[in-house]
């Protein structure tokens, strides 16, 4: 680099900063070419730090602290890509390092593995897995021999980077403080023992989102705690044809990651529910977080790590939640308790509207017809796409679905509406309404007199 201290040559004095030589590394960038040719391993670990938060530095594998950003007291976080069959890198490493750099002082280390990913074939790809992890073991040990706990070091995982994460758990004996699996890779570990794919015992602390399931991703639990976004299959706002390219591909698998995104800034909190099933928790069935423990249920995310010690005691816990099909992906969630007094039993669907001022969010209860029968209670869970505060008016419909048959009325004897993600806000409640079907009632609600009645 030419310096800027030209002025040298007239006499004059300046000062030469040496880190100012240093080029900023940057991700492999191969294309199909190399793709269709196979590419051999080649491991690179790009360092980021609070001091060059947009400058990676390339780690030296046997001697890491030649680099002086690495610092051994700080924690440590890789974050470790899956397959890439067109070569290129991914699109989200720079800003997931970038969000966590803001959150707290640390090395991230971006674990560049594209020459052994990028390859038309899968299966050399999943071959490279366990070697890169060997790469990465030595890595880590060196760093440990400089006084780094494997306590410190969390790995992130995305796709094949998920099993990666874990052969450098198993290398380590499950000594590792945290590895994130962001939807791990289905294909070739599907059914496979659990020393050949990640499982709880390759980490002190092992979380896992699921968003591909049904395709790309892994389907069974693989840690402590697994969420099940949306089911954990096909997520909102994503392609549901191919005729939207590659997207239709990757838009479901890479959800996870954008979800994990979301949760180091802190722009909302996704609330997930312990549940057998994603039907259970539609049915609001699994809304009681005082079950759970005195945490309440935990986050998805880059703050699960709370939750760790009752989730390890717990084992492996299944979770669900709903989102949005846009960033920060959070819904407003109402646990909806209505009493009937029809003589017969009614089957149907809800509307409901919350409206406040010029502003209105719908939520739609019509995964499956409720039952609606005399003087009981019936329990459902409305999921709005945002949150409107105060609540000045609420709006209702019923219907049954039934085009051919003749309209049926539901008579209300009471509603009541309790908001599930903060216990300080005044539940609503409604006495005495009638609804017809396909009608919709707008009505001012009331706070409860009684809200065991």
């Amino acid at each position: 680099m030419f310096p800027f201290c030209l002025l040298a040559l007239l006499g004059t004095s300046c000062m030469w900063d040496p880190g100012s030589a240093e080029e900023c590394a940057s991700f492999t960038d191969l294309d199909l070419h190399h793709s269709i040719a196979g590419t051999s391993l080649d491991v690179r670990l790009l360092l980021y730090t609070r001091a060059n938060d947009t400058c990676a530095r390339i780690l030296n594998h046997l001697s890491p602290f030649s680099q002086p950003e690495l610092n051994a007291n700080r924690s440590t976080t890789f974050i470790i890509h899956g397959y890439r069959p067109t070569g290129s890198p991914p699109g989200w490493y720079d800003l997931l390092a970038k969000l966590l750099l803001e959150r707290d002082d640390l090395n991230v280390i971006v674990v560049d593995w594209n020459r052994g990913a990028a390859n038309i074939n899968y299966w050399a790809a999943v071959k490279n897995t366990r070697k890169a992890a060997d790469n990465m073991t030595t890595f880590i040990l060196k760093m440990k021999e400089r006084g780094t706990p494997l306590s410190a070091f969390h790995l992130i995982g995305v796709s094949l980077g998920a099993h990666i994460s874990g052969f450098i758990g198993t290398n380590l004996n499950g000594s590792i403080g945290r590895i994130t699996a962001l939807d791990p890779a289905g294909p070739e570990f599907t059914g496979k023992p659990p020393d050949s794919r990640l499982d709880p015992t390759d980490a002190q602390f092992v979380d896992a989102v699921h968003t591909d399931m049904d395709a790309l991703g892994f389907r069974k639990p693989l840690g402590h705690i697994d969420y099940y976004p949306n089911g954990g299959g096909d997520q909102p706002g994503c392609p549901k044809t191919i005729l939207a390219g590659s997207e239709y591909f990757k838009c479901d698998h890479q959800r996870s990651v954008y979800l994990f995104m979301n949760s180091i800034n802190q722009t909302c909190n996704l609330i997930a529910y312990p549940c057998e099933s994603y039907l259970d928790f539609l049915d609001g069935k699994c809304l009681d977080c005082e079950k759970f423990g005195g945490e309440g249920c935990p986050s998805l995310g880059y703050d699960a790590i709370k939750w760790k010690n009752s989730l390890v005691k717990r084992g492996q816990t299944m979770t669900f939640f709903s989102t949005n099909n846009w960033s920060p992906f959070c819904k407003t969630l109402y646990r909806v308790d209505i009493v009937t007094w029809n003589l017969e039993t009614r089957w149907g669907f809800l509307t409901l509207k919350l409206h406040s001022k010029d502003q209105e969010t719908e939520a739609k209860i019509d995964h499956k017809a409720a039952e609606f029968k005399l003087y009981t209670e019936k329990s459902l869970l409305a999921q709005f796409d945002r949150d409107l505060q105060p609540v000045e008016r609420v709006s209702i419909s019923f219907s049954t679905g039934n085009v051919l048959q003749p309209r049926y009325k539901l008579r209300v004897l009471r509603i009541r509406l309790t908001p599930l993600h903060d216990s300080n806000r005044t539940t609503l409640c409604r006495y005495d309404l009638l609804l017809e079907e396909k009608k919709e009632v707008i009505f001012r609600p009331i706070p409860c007199e009684n809200t065991n009645f």
